[in-house]
Order: C-alpha cells, then structure tokens, then sequence
C-alpha cells in the first residue's frame, strides 16, 4: 500500500514550548473525553420531561456513547497506527465536539442519541496519546506522563459529574453542551498546536471486513450486557443477541487468524504478556466502576432507608471529588514504582488496593466520612493498575502497533464496565425492601455489591501476578520490518 502523504509541519510558534505542553495538553484531552461520558449523567432524571420521551429511550444516551466507543477504540487504534495518531486524534476530537453542537441544538431524543453516539468516538483518545508518547518522549520521561495519560479516566470521571450537576443546577441544560462543545474546540486547537504526528507507522491495508465484524460483534455483546436488566435476560431479545454475539465474533476471530493484515492480531493477543493484560484489564474495568456506581446510588438513598444519606447530586459528586484528586497525585508514584518492580507488581499491587478499599466499604458504609474514604482507596488502587497496563502492553508489542494493542486493552475495560453495571443492577433488584410503597435497595444489597467487585479486583491482582517477568528497557520489543518512521517532513500540522 502507498504511504500516508507528509503531513506539512508547522511553520510558527515556538517549537521548544510545545514539547513541553504535549503531555499536559494529551492529558487535558483524556479528561475532557472522560467528563464527556459523565456529563448526561445528573441529567437523566429530568430527560424524560425535557425531551418528552420515555426513561428507556433516554437510558440510550448513555447506551450510544458506550456501544460507539467500544466499537470504535480498537477501530481508530489501528487506523492511528497506519495513517498517522495525530490525525485520527484530531478526526476523534473534532467527532465529540460537534456531537456537543448538536445536543447543544436539540432536544429531539433521536437527534441526542446520534449526537451521544458522536461523542463515543473520543474512546480512543487515551490509547491514541499513550501512543504517541511512547513515540515522542525519551524514556526517562515516558513512563510518568503514561501514567498520568492512564488517570485521566478516573480523574474527568470524577470532576465531571459535580461539574455538570453544577451547571444543570443553576443554568439551561443546553448550556452544558455548550460548555463542552467550547472546551472541546479548545482541544483541537491544542492538538494542532502542541502535538506531533508520530514518526512510527504500520503500512498496510485496513481490514474494512474485519471491523465491520468487530462492530456487529460488540454491539450484539454490549446491547445484550446493558439491557439485559431492562428487557429480561431471559427475553428472546437478549438470549439472540448473545446468541449473534458469539456467532459473529467466533467468525471474526476465524478471519483474523488468516487475515495477512488484521484489524487486530490475535497472533500478539495470544503471548501472555498480552492476552492476561487484556484479562486483567477486564477486571479491573469491572472494580473500578462498582466503585462509583454503587457509592452514587448509597449516598443518595433516602434517610429513611436506615443507611441512605439523602445527598443531591452535586453532593454525591463532591464525595467522589477525593478520589479524582488521588489519581492525579498518585500517577506519579505508580510510574516510580513501576521503574523499580515492573508493571506488572504496580498491576497486582493496584488490584490489591482496590480489594482493601472494598473490604473498608464492607466493613462501614453508613458514615460519610468512612464512604469517602473507602471511595478513596479505591481510586488510589485504580491509578496503580491504570498506570500499570499501557506500560505492559507497551513492553510486549511492536511499535508500530501501540495504538491497536492499547486501543483493544481500553475496550477490554469497556466490556468489564458494562458487566459491572449489569452485575450491579442485577444484585440490587435482587436485595429490596418496601419504603413508602416503593422498592429500594436494601444495605446488604450494597455491600454485597461491594464485596463481588472486591472479589474481581482480587481475581484481578492474580492474573497480573501470573503476567511473565517485565522485560527490561534493553529488551523493549523494537518495530517490526514493515514499521517505518515517516519522514521529518511528514511531522507536524494536520
């Protein structure tokens, strides 16, 4: 296949600057993208009245962002490999922010959901950027600034959700959309200023069919696991869409394994330095967001429920504000450890923390301030084992395949944290009580809740214990023959 053209690199503005605001500027893209999935979240009490549709068809905007995403992070991983992460970090950035324009325009429920759907392809900002740091900066800087890029998941998690309930408390809806349309443009604006395009491509032909195949599979997958509570896992409607889920992925799978050039290479995701990163990704996706999910409904519960708080919105989000913080001064601390034990004792060691942190809510959760911190310690778990997974699967792959290997290890996230919501949901629907005629969650539903996600984060420090010995930086595997860096000429603007 024909190389990429060169990209023109820029001419103005000063060069020495904009290296050092690249890792702050990927970082600022990976918060906004994560503030992105969370801010609809303070609004979807409300959606039914302001849109005129009924709950279930406004539960799918969060169900869009979610099936858009993972569908296209391993899609956008590999196109960024092939013609250039810059540019595909641009397409995905400018995709978000006019699906912001168009929430911000409209308050037709189908035109929300198309715009939601949009937004979902920012998934792939963090594998994208981990990419191109991995190419742009020297090693003694590179492992600190992946691990702050890993963060910035949990850390726009966390300041999204009061910053929104702030702005729906005191201002039109549509301003919120407004807002992260303008922070999204200042985005792009920073993207084309400060970030290279990377020297390191991975020519080829891109599998159409193989990611038409992954779509269809994953989205079976994905409907099933997201409305299963919904429509009744037993339902012909779920029962087929697991059914078609497996179909279809068994024959992608098939196709990748005799593919010359594959939408992703199982062939890689077979070595286990590879294969139990993406298992262990799955878990901890699963702990993770147990964490947030299930605190936001406790807090929340009534007084009279015996346990429950009564906390608006926009205080629950401040109790969940700590633990955003934490991951933002933890990055640093997880990178060290990782230079001196390897990823994969930082993987089993977050893992570890997250378990503890669960066994504190087990063990208090009426008291605020016992929430709050065992929220805390959670979080403080989830930016070691983070920090810890781009590192291993940058440690076992070329680099002319970071963006795809890392892209599919943010999927397998993904699919750990829609089972946890549906194992979540499951749980609590499962442990009721009648207060004031209504059912409501009942404390040992909570906690139960609580101890299944530790129990994960457990299987979780397990597998990453059973990852193959870290490679040493002499032993960082080098690109393939057919990898090339692109020319000088070709770095720069898009």
């Amino acid at each position: 296949m024909a190389s990429p053209a060169p990209i023109p690199a820029p001419t103005s503005g000063n060069p020495a600057l904009r290296a050092r605001v690249v890792i702050p500027v990927l970082a600022y893209c990976g918060i906004l993208m994560a503030v992105m999935q969370t801010v609809v979240v303070p609004l979807l009490p409300d959606l039914p009245r302001l849109t005129g549709a009924s709950a279930g068809a406004v539960s799918w905007m969060v169900t869009a962002a979610l099936l858009s995403g993972a569908v296209l992070t391993p899609v956008l991983g590999r196109a960024g490999d092939m013609y250039g992460k810059r540019r595909v970090l641009l397409l995905s950035f400018s995709l978000m922010s006019a699906g912001s324009v168009v929430c911000a325009l409209s308050s037709d429920i189908g035109v929300l959901i198309a715009a939601r759907a949009l937004q979902g392809a920012a998934s792939c900002v963090v594998p994208l950027s981990i990419s191109i740091l991995r190419d742009e900066l020297p090693p003694q800087r590179r492992g600190s600034a992946i691990a702050l890029m890993s963060s910035t998941v949990g850390i726009g998690a966390a300041l999204g959700l009061p910053a929104a309930a702030v702005v729906v408390q005191y201002a039109n809806w549509h301003v919120m959309f407004w807002v992260t349309a303008a922070l999204g443009a200042t985005g792009v604006a920073l993207i084309r200023w400060a970030v290279p395009e990377s020297p390191v491509r991975a020519p080829g032909r891109f599998d159409v069919t193989g990611a038409l195949g992954l779509a269809a599979g994953l989205v079976c997958l994905l409907l099933a696991v997201s409305q299963g509570g919904q429509w009744g896992w037993g339902s012909t409607r779920i029962v087929g869409l697991f059914l078609g889920a497996v179909a279809v992925l068994c024959l992608w799978w098939r196709r990748q394994l005799r593919s010359a050039e594959p939408l992703v290479d199982l062939r890689l995701a077979s070595r286990p330095g590879v294969g139990l990163s993406h298992v262990a990704a799955l878990l901890t996706g699963f702990a993770f967001y147990a964490n947030s999910l299930v605190t936001a409904q406790l807090v929340q519960a009534p007084e009279a429920s015996g346990y429950g708080l009564g906390l608006s919105i926009a205080q629950t989000g401040l109790c969940l504000l700590p633990g955003g913080v934490t991951m933002l001064l933890f990055s640093p601390l997880s990178a060290r450890i990782s230079d001196r034990r390897g990823p994969r004792i930082t993987l089993a060691l977050g893992a570890a923390v997250i378990a503890a942190g669960y066994a504190l809510r087990v063990a208090d959760s009426r008291e605020l301030w016992m929430i709050m911190v065992g929220a805390t310690v959670v979080s403080t778990g989830t930016t070691l084992a983070y920090s810890a997974l781009p590192a291993l699967i940058l440690r076992a792959v070329p680099a002319g395949q970071t963006a795809s290997a890392n892209g599919v290890n943010v999927l397998m996230r993904t699919i750990g944290q829609a089972v946890s919501s549906a194992a979540v949901a499951a749980v609590l629907v499962h442990h009721t009580s009648l207060l004031d005629g209504a059912r409501v969650p009942t404390l040992h539903g909570y906690l139960l809740a609580f101890g299944v996600a530790g129990a994960v984060a457990l299987g979780a420090c397990a597998v990453a214990l059973a990852i193959p010995g870290d490679a040493g930086p002499d032993d960082t595997p080098r690109p393939r023959g057919r990898t090339r860096p692109v020319s000088d000429g070709a770095r720069g603007g898009a």
